[in-house]
């Protein structure tokens, strides 16, 4: 019979030896694995802008976020370093209602861009572009905006030919609606089929301002299952510096409601440039407690490209 020091220098010793050893070292290398996962991250707005010039003119009167261009060769190389893989391109409203410089990033960059482009709501024969917006390379859908004189358009008419239109043509509509809660909600139960996302963080400047931010609009469209979320710009809102603590209960409430599935991570990067690098703002969500490492995956990425058809 082998004692324990012949069977451990014979060669089937050896062998067994070798085996346990890189046992061993599979199930010591198995966490740090699973912890380097790398999950996609895809910022669910973001502006993209050129300098004016005669041949790319803005609005009169209107000003950019930033005193100068956030075009597509800034915006990659800081994606790059905060491990954004994609960004949905919102075109700023400064430029008017076109969306070529965003579809050029989307052109240039398939994999990193798509865009949700603007679209002359006031004009009813802007749905003629519907049946066909989306062949659009990189178009994935619309955002609306009722601010300022664009605001009674959702109760003067203006915009009732679209929500039909647009449900029919299957096209997903980002909005950006302070205080319209109701309306909203009006939408989203007539056209059961039409996918609308809003804007989490948009309060109405007195609300900001007197601290309430019990986002009783939001929260009432919860209830619509196709009505989600961008947890968007909240940092504008902090009294605190990063991590921005003071948001995270209201982030929590907001998720609360709206589920992991219709939650979009997105940081409005050019609203607030100076309050936090790309990289800050991912990893501000990375450390939200209240979301598990699924929810992680479905807010910074998984749901937003789910809820727009992005493949």
């Amino acid at each position: 019979m082998l004692s324990r020091r012949n069977f451990l220098n014979s060669t089937l010793g050896i062998g067994f030896a070798l085996a346990t050893q890189r046992t061993q070292q599979t199930a010591a290398q198995a966490p740090a694995a699973q912890g380097a996962r790398k999950r996609t991250i895809v910022d669910a707005q973001v502006h993209l802008w050129k300098a004016e010039s005669d041949h790319w003119k803005w609005v009169p009167g209107m000003k950019p976020q930033l005193p100068e261009p956030f075009t597509i060769e800034r915006a990659v190389p800081l994606m790059d370093e905060a491990g954004v893989d994609r960004a949905v391109v919102v075109p700023p409203s400064w430029t008017g209602d076109r969306n070529d410089y965003g579809l050029e990033a989307a052109s240039r960059y398939p994999n990193r861009f798509a865009v949700m482009g603007r679209i002359a709501l006031q004009n009813p024969k802007s749905a003629e572009l519907l049946p066909k917006w989306k062949e659009q390379t990189g178009m994935l859908g619309v955002r609306l905006t009722f601010l300022g004189p664009n605001e009674k358009w959702l109760n003067d008419g203006t915009a009732d030919w679209f929500w039909p239109a647009a449900e029919k043509a299957g096209i997903p509509v980002m909005f950006l609606a302070l205080g319209k809660g109701t309306d909203m909600a009006r939408v989203a139960e007539r056209h059961p089929q039409l996918q609308l996302i809003t804007w989490g963080m948009a309060l109405p400047v007195e609300a900001v301002r007197a601290g309430n931010f019990q986002f009783g609009d939001t929260l009432a469209l919860a209830k619509y299952p196709n009505v989600s979320i961008k947890l968007s710009a909240g940092l504008n809102y902090s009294k605190e510096p990063f991590p921005y603590r003071d948001m995270h209960p209201h982030i929590e409430r907001l998720f609360d409601a709206f589920g992991p599935r219709r939650c979009y991570w997105g940081t409005d990067i050019t609203n607030s440039f100076a309050r936090a690098s790309w990289h800050q703002r991912v990893t501000h969500f990375e450390a939200l407690d209240f979301l598990s490492e699924e929810d992680k995956d479905w807010v910074m990425g998984r749901a937003i490209l789910a809820r727009l058809g992005w493949a």
